[in-house]
C-alpha cells in the first residue's frame, strides 16, 4: 500500500483515453485525495492519434501532443515515459517494470490496442511494417526513402489512412482487402463500389477479395505477395493495417476476466473482475463490445473518474456513428447503417454516379424514426441525420427529402428543434442541455461555452452546430450575439463594406480612426487587416502592392505567390479559359528550366510552377510578362480560374464557343477581389466537360444562349450549383453575373464562399433571383457600375511590383542581406525537384 495518506492511483497507458482521465482527475480536484502516477511505454507523451496521418504532412510530435511538456509535473502527476509495465501482482497490489516495483491502491488499465498482423508466412520481413504509433510512422517514412511502391493490407478505416500516408510519401500505392469491398463495417455494396471508384481515381490500386498466402522475395520489387488464388503483387514496402486487437496481456497474466476474443471485461462502472482495477478505452470489453473510437473512450474515462472518486456514474455504451474523410473522400456511418439489426426496417437510397455521391437511410417500418444512415462522397447531411437518429426526432412526412438533393444542401434541423438531450459534442459528451446550463451560469459567448463545457475541443467536427446552438440560445435569452468582425471593429464585414463605399474611405488607418472600436489598436489584427484590404480592393481596385495596403496583406498576397511548406513559392500565370499558344508553352518550360521549378498542370487548367525562391520571384515574373503572361491571382481571394471545354470550335457536340466565352469572362472579372476565392466553369453543351455545376459561377451552353448556375463549389464540402437563369444572350449573361458577384461582395461575411453565403441568405434562391433578375431593390444599375469600375481599374500586380524599386525591396529572405535562404533544401523525384 502507499505510505502517503493519499490513495495511490496508477494509470497504465498514456494514449488519448488515458490522458483524458488524467485531465479529468486534475480538473475535478480529485488530486487533493490521491497521488497519480502514469506509465507510458512510448518516448512521446500523449498525442492525437485521430490526426496521426498529419505527421506526414508537416505536423510533428510536438504539434500532435495533447499537452505541454510540463503539464503533468505542474499538477503533481508523476509521469514515467518509456517505461512499460510487465506484470501486476494483485495480491500485493504492486506492478512491475524493468526499473522496479510500484505500489497502487487503485489501478486503471488504458493500454489501448495493437495492430493485428495476419499470420502470413513472411510477415516479419524487413520492410513489412504496421501503422499505429509515431515510431511506426517514422519507420514507414524511413523505409519509403528506399521504396517506389507500397501496399497496405487492410481496407478499413486504418487501412485507408495508411494508404493515404504512403501516397503522401510519393509511393505507388495499392490496398489489399480480404472482404468484397472497402470499409465493409461502414458501407454496403453500393457505397463500397463508389468508394472504390473514388479512391482508384486518386491513383490508388484497390484489390478486394484477396487473401495473402505468403510474402516472399520479389523480382522487380523487394517483396512479392502471393494470394491464395495464385495471383501476385509486388511492392517495396508492406504496411499491415488489418484491424486492431485489445492489449490485454497484463490483464490475462494477472488473472482478470477477459473476453473470448480479447478485451478486459468491465462492468458499468468500468471495473474489471478485480474492483480495484479499472479498464477504459480500446482494451475494455463492455457488454461483449470493444469500442474503437475516441469518443466512447472519453466517456469511459469520465465513468472511471466517478468510480475513483466515489460517484455513481455508469457507462451505458456509446454510439459508434462516425464521420471522416479518407484519402479526401467523405464517408459517414450512423447507427444501423446496414439495416440488419432491425427487422422490418425500410431503406431509402440515392446514388448519383456523375457527382459520385451515395446516400442511404434506414428507417422504421412506419417511416417515422431514423435507425441508421450511410454517406459516401458527401457528408453535408451527416449532422442533420445524426440528430434525427440520436434524439429519436420524428422524420419529415417525406423522409427521402433528407438525402435527396435540396437545392444543393440537405435540409437542416434548426437549434430550436433539438431536444435538451441532443448530443452536440460526442467527444466530450456535451448535450444541448449542458450548453444551456453553461449559458445560464454566465457563459456569454462561444469561447466561454467552449471553456466551460469543452465542446468542440476534441475532433472539432461539431464546431458549426455548436455555434448555431450557442447563438440561438443567447438570442433566445435576450443576449445580443456579437457579430463584430474582431475586437477592433464593432461591425460585420457587410457593414464595413457599406461604410467604406459610402464614405469613400481608401486606407485602413482612416477607417480604424473613424470607425474603430473604442481603444482599438491602430495596427489592427490578422482578422481585420486582410478583411479590410479585401474590401478596399473590391471597392476601388487599387493595387494591393501599394504602400498603404501592403501591411494589410497576408504572406501570399504580400508576395503575390503562394508560400509552400518549405518556404519557397509557387507561380501561377493566368491562362484565360485554359487556352495557350505553343509559344507561351515554350516560355513556361524555359522559365521552369532556368529557375529549376517543379511544374504541374492544375485542375483549373493552369500550369503551376513550384519551388521559386523569394528573391527570384521578380525575375520570373519579368520573363513571364515579357512573353504576354500576367498574374493568375492564385494567391488572392479573387477570381481564380474559368475552366472550359473546347466547345463548338472543336467538339462535335458543342453548341456554343465555350472557350471564347471563358476567355471573355476571365478577362472581365480577373481583377475582382471578394470575400473568398471564386471559380467559374463554361461548358459548350450539357455533357458538362468543364464541370460548371461545381463552380461558384457555372455557364452551360444551349441552342439559344447560356444557362447560368450559381453558388456551387468543390473542395471540402462539395455543393451543386443551382440553375439561376436560362437562355441568356452574351450581354444579359455579363449583366447578370456583374450584379450577382457585386451583390455577393457587398453582403457576404468574411471568408464566406458563395455556397455558404447562399445557404445563409434569408429568402434563399428566390430572393436572390428577385434582387438580381427582377431588380427588386432597385440597385441593379449601381451594382453594374461598381463592377465596371473594378473592370476599368484592373492592373497586373506582378507588373506593378517589378516596375517599382521600393516594392522590389520586399523580395529578400533577409532584410539586410541579399543572400538566399539556406534553410530551403530540395531533393529530386521523377525528374523534378521537390521539398526534401
Amino acid at each position: 500500500m502507499s505510505t502517503s495518506s493519499k490513495r495511490h492511483v496508477v494509470i497504465v497507458g498514456n494514449g488519448m483515453v488515458g490522458h483524458h482521465l488524467v485531465e479529468q482527475l486534475i480538473e475535478s480536484g480529485a488530486l487533493a485525495q490521491m497521488d497519480v502516477t502514469v506509465f507510458g511505454e512510448e518516448r512521446h507523451r500523449a498525442y492525437d492519434r485521430v490526426h496521426l496521418s498529419e505527421y506526414f504532412s508537416g505536423r510533428d510530435a510536438e504539434a500532435l501532443a495533447l499537452c505541454d511538456a510540463d503539464y503533468y509535473a505542474n499538477h503533481g502527476v508523476t509521469f514515467n515515459s518509456r517505461e512499460a509495465v510487465t506484470s501486476i501482482d494483485r495480491a500485493a497490489k504492486t506492478l512491475t517494470t524493468e526499473r522496479g516495483d510500484y505500489p497502487y491502491d487503485q489501478l486503471v488499465l488504458a493500454t489501448g490496442s495493437y495492430p493485428f498482423v495476419p499470420p502470413i508466412p513472411g510477415n516479419d520481413r524487413d520492410g513489412c511494417l504496421v501503422y499505429r504509433t509515431l515510431d511506426d510512422l517514422d519507420a514507414i517514412r524511413e523505409a519509403a526513402q528506399r521504396a517506389a511502391t507500397g501496399v497496405v493490407v487492410g481496407g478499413g478505416l486504418l487501412g485507408l489512412e495508411a494508404a493515404n500516408a504512403l501516397r503522401g510519401l510519393n509511393l505507388e500505392t495499392a490496398v489489399v482487402e480480404f472482404a468484397s469491398r472497402l470499409m465493409p463495417m461502414q458501407v454496403d455494396a453500393e457505397g463500397g463500389e463508389l468508394l472504390r471508384e473514388k479512391i482508384e481515381a486518386l491513383g490508388v490500386q484497390v484489390l478486394t477479395e484477396r487473401a495473402t498466402a505468403r510474402i516472399e522475395d520479389g523480382d522487380a520489387s523487394r517483396h512479392r505477395m502471393v494470394f491464395q488464388d495464385g495471383k501476385v503483387l509486388e511492392a517495396d514496402l508492406i504496411v499491415f493495417s488489418a484491424g486492431i486487437r485489445p492489449r490485454d496481456q497484463l490483464a490475462r497474466s494477472c488473472g482478470l476476466d477477459v473476453g473470448e476474443r480479447g478485451g478486459v471485461v468491465i462492468n458499468d462502472q468500468c471495473q474489471t473482475s478485480d474492483p480495484d482495477i479499472l479498464a477504459i478505452g480500446e482494451v475494455a470489453l463492455w457488454s461483449e463490445s470493444i469500442f474503437g473510437l475516441v469518443a466512447p473512450g472519453y466517456q469511459m474515462a469520465k465513468t472511471a473518474l466517478s468510480t475513483l472518486t466515489g460517484g455513481d456514474a455508469a457507462f451505458a455504451g456509446a454510439d459508434m456513428s462516425t464521420k471522416l474523410k479518407l484519402l479526401g473522400v467523405d464517408v459517414g456511418s450512423i447507427g444501423d447503417a446496414h439495416g440488419n439489426q432491425n427487422p422490418g426496417a425500410r431503406m431509402f437510397r440515392y446514388l448519383d454516379p456523375l457527382t459520385q455521391v451515395y446516400r442511404k437511410m434506414v428507417v422504421t417500418s412506419d417511416g417515422k424514426k431514423l435507425l441508421g444512415a450511410m454517406l459516401v462522397g458527401d457528408n453535408s447531411a451527416y449532422d442533420t441525420l445524426l440528430q434525427y437518429y440520436a434524439n429519436g426526432i420524428e422524420l419529415p412526412k417525406e423522409p427521402a427529402s433528407l438525402i435527396l438533393p435540396q437545392s444543393g444542401a440537405a435540409p437542416t434541423l434548426g437549434p430550436d428543434a433539438l431536444p435538451a438531450t441532443a448530443m452536440i459534442c460526442s467527444c466530450h459528451n456535451v448535450t444541448k442541455a449542458s450548453i444551456c446550463s453553461a449559458i445560464e451560469t454566465g457563459a456569454s459567448n462561444l469561447g466561454a461555452v467552449k471553456s466551460d463545457t469543452r465542446a468542440s475541443t476534441g475532433c472539432g467536427g461539431c464546431a458549426s452546430l455548436l455555434k448555431s446552438v450557442v447563438d440561438h440560445e443567447l438570442t433566445a435569452r435576450g443576449v445580443e450575439v456579437d457579430t463584430s468582425l474582431c475586437e477592433h471593429f464593432a461591425y460585420t464585414r457587410q457593414a464595413l463594406y457599406d461604410i467604406v463605399r459610402v464614405e469613400g474611405i481608401k486606407t485602413f488607418s482612416e477607417l480604424i480612426e473613424k470607425h474603430g472600436a473604442p481603444g482599438a489598436h491602430h495596427l489592427g489584427c490578422d482578422i481585420c487587416k486582410p478583411a479590410v484590404g479585401s474590401i478596399l480592393a473590391s471597392c476601388f481596385n487599387e493595387p494591393i502592392t501599394d504602400a498603404a495596403h501592403i501591411p494589410l496583406q497576408d504572406t501570399n498576397d504580400t508576395f503575390m505567390a503562394n508560400m509552400q511548406k518549405n518556404g519557397t513559392y509557387s507561380v501561377v500565370p493566368r491562362i484565360a479559359g485554359g487556352e495557350i499558344t505553343p509559344e507561351k508553352l515554350v516560355v513556361l518550360g524555359q522559365v521552369a528550366q532556368k529557375y529549376d521549378l517543379y511544374t504541374k498542370i492544375t485542375g483549373g487548367q493552369r500550369i503551376d510552377l513550384f519551388g521559386a525562391r523569394l528573391e527570384d520571384l521578380p525575375d520570373i515574373w519579368g520573363e513571364l510578362i515579357d512573353a504576354g503572361f500576367e498574374t493568375g491571382h492564385a494567391y488572392g481571394k479573387s477570381l481564380r480560374t474559368v475552366k472550359s471545354c473546347v466547345g463548338s470550335t472543336w467538339c462535335r457536340y458543342g453548341v456554343q464557343d465555350s472557350v471564347g466565352m471563358a476567355i471573355k469572362l476571365e478577362n472581365r472579372y480577373k481583377g475582382l477581389r471578394a470575400p473568398h476565392k471564386i471559380k467559374f466553369g463554361v461548358s459548350g453543351c450539357t455533357r458538362e466537360c468543364a464541370e460548371a455545376q461545381s463552380k461558384d459561377i457555372g455557364i452551360i451552353a444551349t441552342e439559344n444562349g447560356w444557362n447560368l448556375y450559381v453558388c456551387g463549389n468543390g473542395g471540402m464540402r462539395p455543393r451543386h450549383a443551382e440553375l439561376f437563369a436560362t437562355d441568356l444572350d452574351d450581354e444579359a449573361l455579363y449583366r447578370t453575373i456583374d450584379r450577382f458577384l457585386m451583390f455577393y461582395v457587398r453582403t457576404a461575411d468574411r471568408l464566406q464562399r458563395t455556397s455558404v453565403w447562399r445557404e445563409n441568405l434569408d429568402g434563399g434562391l428566390e430572393y436572390l433571383k428577385e434582387v438580381i433578375l427582377d431588380d427588386s431593390l432597385g440597385m441593379g444599375e449601381e451594382l453594374e457600375r461598381q463592377m465596371q469600375t473594378v473592370v476599368d481599374n484592373y492592373q497586373c500586380e506582378w507588373a506593378g511590383a517589378i516596375s517599382d524599386p521600393d516594392k522590389l525591396k520586399r523580395f529578400r529572405s533577409y532584410v539586410n542581406n541579399a543572400r538566399p535562404d539556406p534553410a530551403i533544401i530540395m531533393t529530386s523525384e521523377r525528374g523534378q525537384r521537390r521539398p526534401a
